[in-house]
C-alpha cells in the first residue's frame, strides 16, 4: 500500500481465509527523497517520463516484496499502486507501479489496478477498503481512515456506505514540510498554533463538502481547490497547520453526527496525531473514538488490499456499488505474472 501522503510503502504478509485474517509480519519502507520527488511531480511529467516512472516503481515494489519475504512462502501479491490521477467523473483513475514489473522482481502472481473496472462501470473507484471494514471490522459502527485523505465507511439501511470526507495528511504533511518537518509528530506543532477564522470559513465553503455521496477526492482536487485557499492565508505556517487540523476535525465530526455514529475505529497515520484525536473526541463526546493497536493503525489498508487480492483470486466480488456508485458490484484487479 502506497498512500497519497508519500510517507512510504506498507507491506503486510497476511494469512487470509473465509474465517478472517492473521498478520504474520508487517513493515513500512520509507521512500527515498528522490522517489518522493518523482512521485510528487509525476502528474506534471511527459508521457515518456510517466511511463518510465510506472515501470520503475513496479520494479522498486517487486524488490521490496522479495527482500521483505526473504524466502518465506507467499501465494500472491496485492498492490494498490500509487495514485497519480483520479477523475472518476471523466472515467479516469490511474495508479502507477507496473504489476508485471512487480511480478518479474518477486516471482509471484500480482493483482493490481483495483480501481479501474469500477470507474469503467460508472463508479468512483474509491474507497475500496469498505469491503474489509464489512468483513473484518463490522463490530464498529464506522471505520475512519486518516491517510492522505480522510474517508469513512459505515452501514446504512442494511448496506455498506463510504466516501472521502476531506484531505488529511496530504495537507498536514505539506504544511509541516514548510517548517522543515516531514510530519507534525503527535500534532504538537499544530497545538501551538492559533486558528485563522477566515481560512477556516473559506475551507468550509468548498463545494465538495455539499455534494452527496458517493464521492471521492484526488490529488488534482487538492491542488486546484483546497491548497490555493490555504496559500491565500497570510498567517504563519504554524497557524495554518492549526486551522487545517481543526478543519479536518470539523468535517469528520459533522459526518459522525449526521450519521449518528456511536463508535468509530480510527486507523491510518493520522490516528497517531494526538492533537487531532483529542480535538475529535471533544467535538463528538457522544461517539466512542477508538484508536486500536499500532499494527492495525498502520497496516489496516495493506491488510484490506490483501483481502481484495484474495477475493480477486477466488473470483469473488471485492468492490461494492453501494460504496462507489457503480452500476454493479465487481471483481476488480488485473492479474500479472500468471504462467
Amino acid at each position: 500500500m502506497s498512500g497519497t501522503s508519500l510517507d512510504g510503502v506498507d507491506l503486510a504478509l497476511c494469512a487470509i481465509d473465509d474465517n478472517g485474517y492473521r498478520v504474520l509480519d508487517a513493515k513500512t519502507i520509507e521512500y527515498t527523497e528522490e522517489w518522493r520527488r518523482r512521485l510528487s511531480t509525476v502528474e506534471e511529467a511527459t508521457a515518456r517520463e510517466y511511463a518510465q516512472t510506472h515501470v520503475d516503481l513496479g520494479h522498486l515494489y517487486g524488490c521490496m516484496v522479495r527482500e521483505f519475504l526473504a524466502g518465506r512462502p507467499c501465494d500472491a501479491v496485492a498492490s494498490h499502486g500509487h495514485t497519480v490521477f483520479h477523475q472518476p467523473d471523466r472515467g479516469l483513475t490511474a495508479q502507477i507501479g507496473d504489476g508485471d514489473a512487480i511480478a518479474a522482481e518477486c516471482g509471484l502472481p500480482v493483482v493490481s489496478s483495483f480501481r479501474t473496472l469500477d470507474v469503467a462501470l460508472g463508479g468512483q473507484g474509491a474507497p475500496l477498503v469498505p469491503i474489509g471494514d464489512e468483513l473484518f471490522f463490522g463490530q464498529y459502527d464506522a471505520c475512519l481512515n486518516l491517510g492522505g485523505i480522510a474517508n469513512i465507511s459505515y452501514r446504512e439501511e442494511g448496506v455498506r456506505r463510504a466516501f472521502d470526507i476531506c484531505p488529511c495528511n496530504m495537507a498536514l504533511n505539506r504544511l509541516a514540510s514548510e517548517m522543515g518537518m516531514s510530519y507534525d509528530k503527535d500534532g504538537e506543532t499544530a497545538r501551538r498554533g492559533l486558528p485563522d477564522y477566515y481560512l477556516g470559513q473559506s475551507l468550509a465553503a468548498l463545494p465538495y463538502y455539499r455534494q452527496e455521496a458517493p464521492k471521492s477526492l484526488g490529488k488534482e482536487w487538492f491542488l486546484s481547490q483546497f491548497w490555493p485557499v490555504v496559500e491565500m492565508s497570510g498567517k504563519a505556517s504554524v497557524d495554518k497547520l492549526r486551522t487545517v487540523t481543526e478543519h479536518i476535525v470539523s468535517q469528520i465530526a459533522s459526518v459522525l453526527v449526521d450519521k449518528g455514529i456511536a463508535s468509530v475505529l480510527v486507523t491510518g497515520g493520522g490516528a497517531h496525531n494526538r492533537f487531532l484525536i483529542d480535538l475529535l473526541q471533544k467535538e463528538v463526546p457522544q461517539t466512542e473514538v477508538i484508536v486500536p493497536d499500532n499494527a492495525t493503525v498502520d497496516f489496516k489498508e495493506a491488510i484490506v488490499f490483501a483481502l481484495l487480492g484474495y477475493l480477486r483470486l477466488m473470483g469473488r466480488k471485492n468492490t461494492l456499488r453501494s460504496v462507489t456508485g457503480a452500476r454493479e458490484d465487481s471483481i476488480g484487479g488485473v492479474l500479472s505474472g500468471i504462467a
